[in-house]
């Protein structure tokens, strides 16, 4: 059995937080209110200043998770690995431990935890020795069957040492029957299910892997002579590399001394590119198979000004993911667009104890109205989701003490009715507010003069096709209707009480 094993990351911030003397929360209770991002996926190969450039395509992808972040680098002899709790600017932007990545090789990670706790043992890269050497590995998504096939692989005597799904992949790894390891990478990714993009490291090799479905993004960079992957072309832009193309769904790329290589692990399947990428995750100017993010979300708040429009005086947005639609809705409507609402962009995080009465305030940590854009005003107010509604209904509620004449809600998505499965942090299904009730009576709960979502053919159709079609779908949008495109192993065997857990048709 090959040996595995975590780095550790900084003692000191360790003790002091496992003596409860460091409160440190990196999101705040009050944040719950929103679909939290997955993770975000980073290597270059070729480069000597790998580590350096690694940790600023970690700060561009710094949206995708902001509970840990990780750089494991090869300089031809050794590996170095650094991983961190907290966000990257924390840890990776001190000069001493970028001279410790060391090498022309390396991959990045910055984590939310979808799957596991918020330890220092779940920080990704993993790393992990085998016969062949030195490997690491990082994964944006969720694997539906991890605990089934976890089981089975502690049954063959396999140890775990974190709690994350992307483990199972190292050791699906160890107990393949040999080969290199892209062989091995290829035995371990058709055993699994679920949603995922992989970067990995070897002595002389970086990979990157994306699920036969395309869910979860990749996307392959060049910087000169040297290949880059990344989960977007964010990350590319920030260290001046230009954006080659996406990486197709259910496609290996190699990428060694001798150039790229393409592999095909995986049977062609209808791609199912998240749209919640669209819609929220992604950065607004990033591209994503060919289609600006930004521009998306314009002609979604466009086709939400057409679908639900109504008599107002000025358009604002819940800053800052509701910006772009909230455009395209003041452009449609030919009604003014305008900052009503504030954002403090300094309360990521805080060492407060979160009493009640702070919890109470916390909407107005992150967003202040703007009374001199909305007071006496007849306010569209544009946000990219509803969740629990707890947020939506603060600034609603916010908007008019500051002396709106009218509110009215308009969200760019669907309703989210179903949870994620495949990478996303959702709230179990009795805590979404659009399993629980009609559209009307989450207007009730929100205290909006109106409310109104995108349809979903509305949506499809800002997305360049004619309607939502099942037959020939392009894209995952589960959350809003429970058609899960990949089978849910794990939650069939073990289903929360109080969620109906499809069965895939």
């Amino acid at each position: 059995m090959d040996c595995f094993f975590v780095a550790c990351a900084d003692a000191r911030r360790r003790r002091l937080l496992d003596e409860g003397l460091l409160v440190m929360l990196t999101t705040h209770p009050f944040d719950d209110d929103k679909l939290r991002e997955e993770c975000g996926v980073f290597g270059i190969y070729g480069n000597p200043q790998a580590g350096a450039i690694t940790a600023l395509g970690l700060h561009a992808l710094q949206h995708r998770g902001q509970e840990a972040a990780g750089i494991v680098s090869f300089d031809g002899d050794r590996f170095h690995l650094q991983h961190t709790l907290g966000l990257v600017g924390d840890h990776f932007s001190s000069e001493a431990i970028i001279a410790k990545l060391k090498g022309a090789s390396a991959i990045g990670h910055v984590r939310y935890a979808t799957t596991g706790d918020t330890s220092i043992r779940n920080v990704q890269p993993l790393y992990a020795d085998f016969e062949f050497g030195g490997f690491a590995l990082a994964h944006n998504g969720n694997l539906t069957n991890a605990q089934v096939l976890r089981r089975q692989l502690v049954r063959r005597g396999c140890l775990f040492q974190s709690s994350t799904d992307t483990e199972v992949i190292v050791h699906l790894m160890a107990t393949a029957r040999g080969g290199s390891p892209v062989d091995r990478l290829i035995e371990a990714v058709r055993q699994v299910e679920g949603a995922f993009s992989l970067v990995a490291l070897t002595s002389n090799k970086v990979i990157g892997v994306r699920d036969a479905l395309g869910v979860r993004p990749l996307v392959l960079g060049k910087l000169g002579d040297t290949y880059l992957l990344a989960s977007e072309t964010c990350a590319f832009d920030i260290v001046g590399a230009d954006y080659v193309r996406d990486v197709e769904p259910g496609e290996m790329i190699v990428i060694d001394g001798d150039g790229i290589h393409s592999l095909r692990p995986f049977q062609p399947q209808q791609r199912r590119l998240c749209i919640f990428e669209y819609i929220y995750f992604a950065r607004p100017d990033s591209v994503m198979e060919g289609t600006s993010v930004y521009q998306a979300r314009q002609r979604i708040g466009r086709e939400l000004a057409r679908e639900a429009g109504v008599p107002a005086d000025v358009i604002v947005p819940v800053p800052d993911s509701g910006v772009p639609a909230a455009l395209g809705y003041a452009q449609e409507a030919g009604v003014p667009f305008d900052l009503g609402i504030i954002r403090n962009h300094y309360v990521g995080r805080t060492f407060i104890e979160p009493t009640d009465q702070i919890r109470h305030l916390g909407v107005k940590l992150k967003h202040n109205a703007n009374r001199a854009m909305i007071e006496g005003k007849r306010v569209v107010l544009v946000d990219d989701s509803i969740v629990r509604g707890t947020t939506s209904k603060k600034i609603v509620e916010m908007v008019r003490a500051a002396g709106a004449k009218e509110v009215h809600m308009r969200i760019s998505s669907p309703p989210t009715s179903h949870p994620c499965f495949y990478g996303i942090d959702t709230p179990e299904q009795g805590k979404l507010l659009a399993h629980r009730m009609t559209v009307e009576q989450m207007r009730d709960f929100i205290q909006a003069d109106s409310l109104a979502f995108i349809s979903l053919d509305g949506l499809y159709r800002a997305m360049g096709e004619e309607k939502r079609d099942p037959a020939k779908l392009g894209y995952c949008d589960a959350c809003f209707t429970g058609d899960y495109p990949i089978p849910l192993t794990d939650a069939l065997e073990h289903p929360p009480a109080e969620a109906n857990v499809p069965v895939r048709a």
